[in-house]
């Protein structure tokens, strides 16, 4: 009988097991996940049911005991949550009550599956923010080492796919590395947000038995608690979706980076060279050197994006309180984790596996990508106003001559310029 069955249930049928396989969906597996959290968050749990009088110091520590063996067990592998028992909250209820009987029947006193479940996301959520930070700056680091090693190799910059002005290798990794250092910022905000406690909140509505949260936030790390219960359960699926967003603003920027890798290395452009670990081959074409690596990268942008998208639907038109849709709420938060962090890793092994053809970055740093800076020579050394130097410049294309890729970068001294793009102003971001 499930936990939430009464005396009169329904004997088991055809249509139970349909709604039990359809209703419980694959979270029996997912929790899996989650028992380290759930289990921190009852051992919390059971201290406060102690200092409020409802389990006696024996009882908390055998609770405390069984709990550690749950995690144990999950930890090798051994524990198990059957599809019957819907989820890991029930199967660590089950545990306690099968081996401690009466006592571990208090557990579940004060709370709900419903802040149960918050509070193990939350505190999930939290512990892979914190990977994925880690992994954001590593990334960001390996783009400034690699700028570090190319300080003064050309690059043309394009605009509308043609070419523009002088750039370099240098301030093209420096740029990816700023945007993954700005979107640490809010990956810093996100943990903020989720560094809230919703323990204690039961259902969504609060409870007579006079559990002290704050202490109970305190003790599991949380900045704070959830002032409001309803606030709770509010939150599901809304905050998933602030961090999905935040996650695909990483993969937005990896996307983008892959996208000139792909080009940068092609034939056409030969800017870039691959190792061949991050490229595959063809069933057919014996010549074929595909940048599959980076065509991954960019497209699992799109899968995070997907996961967004599904939780901004799932909350958008759902009336106060809990409903069972929430529970849909609970995979794609954990599948764009999973695959940002993946996307994180690929991007830094192809970083690293990036050789520069300075020959032929040179010979594709060609007159025309000087014109402004001739015409920015005009105003400085001739007196013109800038839209006169832009018409003789326009008219007159040879001025463009007087320049070199090596003047040029002796020139730019400007911070973030191809010459000066910041790399010690970046790291110092990061540190």
């Amino acid at each position: 009988m499930k936990i939430w069955q009464k005396k009169d249930a329904p004997a088991d049928s055809d249509k139970s097991r349909i709604t039990e396989r359809f209703t419980v969906g694959n979270d029996y597996v997912l929790d899996l996940e989650l028992i380290p959290w759930d289990v921190m968050a009852s051992k919390v749990h059971a201290n406060s049911l102690l200092k409020a009088g409802i389990l006696t110091e024996d009882e908390a520590s055998q609770i405390a005991s069984e709990l550690d063996k749950i995690a144990k067990s999950n930890a090798e592998g051994r524990f198990e949550i059957r599809p019957d028992q819907e989820d890991g909250h029930t199967a660590i209820e089950e545990w306690l009550t099968q081996r401690l009987g009466e006592t571990g029947k208090k557990i579940h006193t004060g709370r709900s599956r419903n802040d149960q479940v918050l509070t193990a996301m939350r505190l999930y959520e939290q512990s892979k923010l914190l990977e994925v930070m880690a992994a954001t700056e590593t990334c960001a680091r390996s783009l400034l080492e690699f700028a570090e090693r190319h300080q003064g190799v050309p690059l043309p910059g394009f605009t509308h796919t043609r070419k523009a002005m002088l750039s370099g290798v240098s301030q093209w990794a420096c740029g990816f590395a700023e945007m993954l250092i700005m979107q640490l910022d809010m990956l810093k905000s996100l943990k903020t947000l989720v560094s809230r406690s919703p323990l204690g909140t039961a259902a969504g509505f609060g409870s007579t038995i006079n559990l002290n949260r704050e202490a109970q936030a305190e003790e599991m790390g949380f900045d704070t608690v959830m002032v409001c219960a309803t606030t709770a359960q509010l939150s599901r699926g809304w905050t998933e979706w602030q961090i999905v967003n935040g996650l695909a603003g990483i993969t937005a920027i990896t996307a983008r980076m892959a996208s000139d890798v792909i080009r940068y290395s092609s034939e056409t452009h030969g800017f870039f060279d691959l190792d061949p670990a991050v490229c595959t081959g063809s069933s057919i074409m014996p010549q074929k050197k595909n940048p599959d690596v980076a065509e991954i990268i960019r497209g699992k942008h799109s899968v995070v994006l997907g996961q967004a998208s599904t939780l901004q639907n799932l909350t958008q038109n759902l009336e106060s309180g809990y409903h069972r849709d929430l529970q849909l709420t609970k995979e794609p938060v954990m599948t764009a984790f999973e695959t940002v962090l993946d996307v994180l890793e690929a991007s830094h092994l192809l970083i690293s596996s990036i050789e520069v053809n300075k020959e032929n970055l040179n010979k594709a740093c060609t007159p025309e990508l000087f014109a402004a800076e001739a015409a920015n020579l005009l105003v400085t050394e001739k007196g013109m106003s800038f839209r006169e130097a832009y018409r003789e410049v326009a008219s007159n294309p040879e001025h463009c001559n007087k320049l070199s890729v090596e003047i040029l970068m002796e020139r730019y001294e400007q911070l973030g310029s191809p010459g000066n793009p910041g790399i010690e102003r970046l790291f110092e971001l990061l540190s």
